[in-house]
Formats: structure tokens, C-alpha cells, sequence
């Protein structure tokens, strides 16, 4: 039976890219990797077929109680679903929810967790979700926040952002590989050739560069232009927006970083997020 390995994060840091950089340092295509075709090699944990014959009632009568008791079935079931290894992608924070745990260690290989500066987060995921900056703050410092069931998507218990990456992060080891958005962007063949590497793929250097220029920003853009994306909500012009660092100093008020930093200072410190006079 495989087990997974979780390509984690909070929403709008750098999961799409890393599952299409895989998709192309896998497969190797001379040509990008085609982005509505990820669910060949990266599974979405939340993805409600998931769950669809744990309990037949329509989706919509699933509680968040009923989906905490059918995850760790669910993801087992995932593990099950390969002889290999399956990479699987979550917003999930590690935390028990209900007298149940989010993550199924028991079928856990390893976890890649993508990080993001929280101040250029909420423009990004605010876009994707059809909210205000303000809002979308606001869910930014709720403790113990949860998505709600969606069409196709169960619910998903994922904190704060601090909470969030403390439950990945707080604790070393071995079986995690922490990359930040802003080193995949200032030096990408840096940044995923340490994926590779913690991965054991054995890829040489011209392998990785094709596969980061397979799945650059500007790549998936043009795929998304001319064929769509099934991962854009309604809410959104772009699914693959912006993709730059640093778009937080000419958005955000002095009082929306403020309301940031006043809420994340000790993780935005460890990862080198926090400005200067704050």
C-alpha cells in the first residue's frame, strides 16, 4: 500500500505551482505540462468524492462533525488508491477537530509545506474568494477558522495563518520540507532543485530547469488564457493573478498590516516576514 505526501499550505502560497513543477520533473514533457490534468499524479484531499461513498446522503447534508469523523478513512483510502507513493494536496492545519485528527499520520510519509508572507496572502487569496481585504484579514487572524462543504469540496479546518504554519512547522523533522514562496520566486532552480533533492528524485540539473520553466508564472498564465483552469473560482478574472512578492506595500494601509503583524509577529519573525517598525 503507498502513503502520501502531503503538499501543504495555507490557500494562495505556492501549491499549484510546486504540483505543476512535480508534474513536469516527473513526467518530463518538452512542452508544459497541461495544469487541468494535475489530479493524474496529486490527489486534492479535499476534493468531496473523496467521501463520496463513506456516507451517501448528498453533500449537503454533511455536517463538519460528519467529514471530521470520515477523514482519516478518507485519506487511507487515498493512500490506498496507489502502490507508490501519492502526493496529495492540503490547506488542512495538523490539529484535532471534533475528537479527530485532520492529518492520518498512519498513512503519512512525508508532508512538502509551502510558506508565504501573510501580507501579500490576503490580497491574493481575497481575489480568490470575492472578499475585501479587510475580510479576508479577518479570516487571516481566526482562530480555529474552517471552511464550509462547497460543491466540491469538504469542509477544511485550517486555523489562523500562524496556527496553521505552527501546526507544520513548530516541531523539526526530518519528514518535512519547509520552502518559502519568496525563494521559489527570486531563485526557482535553487528553491525546487532542495525538492528534488529531499524527494530523491534522481533528475539532473537540465531536467530541473525545464521542468521550472514548464511551470513558471508566466507559463501557467498562458495555459490558463487559452484553455481555462479548474481550480478558478468564480470570484476570479485569473486564477494565476499576479504571482510577485511584495505587492503588500502598494495595496495594504498602514492599519491592514498593522492588523497583520499585531496577530502574526512570532511567525512572520521565524521566517524573516516581519517589516521593519513593526
Amino acid at each position: 500500500m503507498g502513503q502520501i505526501i502531503w503538499i501543504a499550505s495555507y490557500p494562495k502560497s505556492g501549491n499549484t505551482w510546486t504540483r505543476a513543477f512535480l508534474h513536469n520533473v516527473f513526467r518530463d514533457p518538452q512542452s508544459s505540462f497541461n495544469i487541468n490534468d494535475l489530479t493524474l499524479l496529486t490527489a486534492n484531499e479535499a476534493a468531496n468524492a473523496n467521501y463520496w461513498d463513506l456516507d451517501p446522503r448528498p453533500w449537503q447534508e454533511w455536517s463538519n462533525e460528519d467529514v471530521a469523523a470520515m477523514r482519516a478513512t478518507a485519506q487511507a483510502r487515498l493512500a490506498a488508491s496507489r502502490a507508490h507513493t501519492i502526493f496529495c494536496k492540503t490547506h488542512l492545519a495538523v490539529m484535532e477537530v471534533r475528537k479527530h485528527a485532520t492529518i492520518n499520520l498512519k498513512v503519512t510519509a512525508g508532508a512538502i509545506y509551502l510558506i508565504r508572507n501573510p501580507l501579500d496572502i490576503v490580497i491574493s487569496y481575497a481575489d480568490h474568494q470575492g472578499l475585501t481585504i479587510d475580510q479576508q484579514i479577518e479570516l487571516l487572524n481566526l482562530e480555529n477558522y474552517e471552511t464550509p462543504n462547497a460543491d466540491t469540496l469538504v469542509n477544511e479546518p485550517m486555523g489562523s495563518w500562524s496556527q496553521h504554519v505552527e501546526s507544520w512547522t513548530g516541531r523539526p523533522n526530518p519528514a518535512l520540507y519547509v520552502m518559502r514562496y519568496e525563494d521559489m520566486v527570486a531563485n526557482p532552480v535553487k528553491a525546487f532543485s532542495g525538492l528534488v533533492k529531499y524527494l530523491q528524485i534522481d533528475a539532473p540539473r537540465s531536467r530541473i530547469e525545464r521542468a521550472v520553466k514548464n511551470s513558471s508564472f508566466k507559463v501557467l498564465r498562458h495555459q490558463e488564457e487559452l484553455h481555462g483552469f479548474a481550480e478558478k473560482t468564480i470570484a476570479q478574472k485569473n486564477f494565476f493573478r499576479s504571482g510577485k512578492c511584495g505587492e503588500w506595500k502598494d495595496v495594504l494601509s498602514e492599519e491592514q498590516v498593522a492588523a497583520i503583524c499585531n496577530n502574526h509577529r512570532d511567525q512572520m519573525t521565524r521566517f524573516g516576514y516581519l517589516p521593519e517598525g513593526y
